[in-house]
């Protein structure tokens, strides 16, 4: 953690100030207590008085909680997400600010993962960087990517990584081992993260731009939209919904970028800077969804920097839109894993891990023999 940031997150601390200005940390500082922020953008293990950003460095790494502080061997809360009333004081406009200093992202050996969407495209409309975008042939993401890019002016930046049956099936156990999970939606998720990072590390660029968190803080899931109505959350208001998706978030920027940092390359998330959080817990239910229109106030805010076609377009879930999933599923039923059979992928993605570590032991006692 560099001298600035650690001046801020110590400041932090002292104010119990939970959104200091930061777009994460996780880490030691000088005094030697260990950090994660209250999101979790960043994290870090430990395992005694030792730590470590990557688990694979500790014998029995325990992952810090977000939020939390570890000192003298004890494990504490240092910061809660706020839960402030509404505000009705232009929230177009406050979100507009907020973006302003967190789009403001160096360009050096950066590339932008590019969807099409307007999450990712507002990330690529301000980065001097080139657009990755990747999917099974005739993918929806592919062809989202492709128009938005022509609308942006951009389609000379975009790289297209259109992914084989192949490659999907040699990733997958690399990806469920990076992320330490075999279950079949993580893994799902993961493995077009995992994929295009790998395809942006091969052509050099150690840094991927994303846009995540957006959905997580605008409004983006029906079952936020369709609150109190919906199973899936317990909230009475979309707000409530809301806070219940972003409290999901640490797990889930775990999962994501592990996956990442595996390929070889460092996330980079603008709209999940403390600015943007703070101005978005703060919408009305209204600027989060009005009617079919779910992220209102961040399509709004977008509208300067993006075409109304880029800023309308709704998007499906990455395993989705780069149908990832469904070739998962095709896989597994190939290899034997029917639909009838409980959780069939899950079980599938298990046996994969299962034979790529038997094969790797194999192959060490091998090298071991005389």
């Amino acid at each position: 953690m560099d001298d600035a940031l650690a001046a801020t997150v110590r400041r932090a601390l002292d104010e119990s100030d939970p959104l200091p200005g930061t777009y994460g940390f996780a880490g030691e500082l000088p005094d030697g207590r260990i950090v994660r922020d209250v999101l979790g953008r960043g994290r870090c293990y430990y395992d005694g008085d030792a730590w470590s950003r990557d688990p694979g460095d500790l014998a029995d790494p325990t992952l810090l909680p977000a939020g939390h502080v570890r000192e003298d061997g004890e494990t504490r809360r240092a910061w809660r997400l706020p839960d402030p009333p509404a505000s009705h004081d232009d929230p177009v406009r406050s979100v507009r600010d907020a973006l302003d200093e967190a789009l403001d992202v160096p360009s050096d050996d950066l590339a932008v993962a590019f969807s099409g969407g307007v999450d990712s495209a507002l990330v690529a409309a301000e980065l001097d960087a080139p657009l990755y975008v990747v999917g099974y042939e005739g993918c929806a993401d592919i062809e989202a990517a492709r128009e938005s890019a022509a609308a942006m002016g951009r389609s000379d930046d975009l790289r297209v990584h259109e992914v084989t049956l192949d490659d999907i099936e040699a990733a997958i156990p690399e990806a469920a081992r990076a992320i330490g999970r075999t279950n079949a939606m993580d893994v799902q998720i993961a493995l077009p993260l995992y994929l295009v990072a790998e395809r942006v590390a091969s052509d050099g660029f150690s840094r991927l731009a994303l846009g995540q968190g957006a959905d997580e803080l605008f409004g983006g899931y029906a079952k936020v939209a369709a609150a109190p109505d919906d199973p899936r959350t317990d909230a009475d208001t979309i707000r409530g919904a809301r806070r219940e998706v972003l409290e999901t978030l640490p797990e889930q920027l775990e999962r994501d970028t592990r996956a990442i940092r595996a390929a070889g390359v460092e996330p980079v998330t603008p709209l999940l800077h403390d600015d943007v959080v703070a101005a978005a817990l703060e919408l009305p239910e209204e600027w989060l969804v009005a009617g079919e229109t779910r992220k209102r106030a961040l399509r709004e805010a977008a509208r300067e920097r993006l075409p109304d076609a880029v800023c309308d377009r709704e998007k499906k879930a990455v395993q989705y839109g780069s149908l990832v999933a469904r070739e998962v599923d095709r896989l597994a039923r190939q290899a034997g894993f029917k639909r009838r059979m409980d959780d069939h992928v899950t079980k599938y993605v298990q046996s994969r891990v299962d034979d790529r570590r038997e094969s790797t032991d194999s192959a060490s006692g091998e090298r071991s023999d005389p």
